[in-house]
This record gives C-alpha cells, structure tokens and sequence, in this order.
C-alpha cells in the first residue's frame, strides 16, 4: 500500500519535513516514490507547499495519507478537492 506521510528533513532540533508517497513497508526516512510537497514547522506560522496535482493524482490511485498529512491536506483544501472529485464520479 501506498501512504502519503512526512519524512523527517533538517538538522536536529531543527525539523524539516517532506511530503512523500512512499510503500507502507518502507522506514519513515527511506525510500519514497515521488516528493509531493514540504513542511516546515519552525517558522511562524507554519510554511505548507503541496503539489495539488501530485497529490489528487495518488489520492485517486489509492494512496492513503496519514492523520499529519490528512489535516494538512484540509487546511490547504486539497481534501475537500479530492472528496468532491469523488463524488462527481
């Protein structure tokens, strides 16, 4: 199975995340399949940048995001996007 999460980026104490499509099985900073967006929680407020396209692409193949990536996906609005994509079909 496919899952949109965050890999850990950055030096310590100084996180940086990346927003990846990566196998189930795979370690959290191993391998990915393709880079969709980034994270960075350090900075006041926040800094989110998502490739919609990307991630409307792996959503509609069954790709599953975890919790973090889930809320992040719904403040950006990529969700609401990709439910009523859903739906029209």
């Amino acid at each position: 199975m496919v899952k949109l999460r965050l890999k850990r980026m950055g030096a310590k104490k100084v996180p940086f995340y990346r927003i990846v499509a990566a196998d189930a099985r795979a370690r959290r900073d191993g391998r990915d399949i393709e880079i969709v967006g980034t994270y960075d929680p350090t900075k006041q407020p926040a800094i989110v940048n998502i490739d919609e396209e990307k991630v409307l692409n792996w959503l509609n193949k069954g790709a599953v995001p975890t919790d973090t990536v889930r809320s992040l996906l719904s403040k950006n609005g990529t969700m609401k996007k990709f439910l009523e994509s859903k739906k029209s079909k």
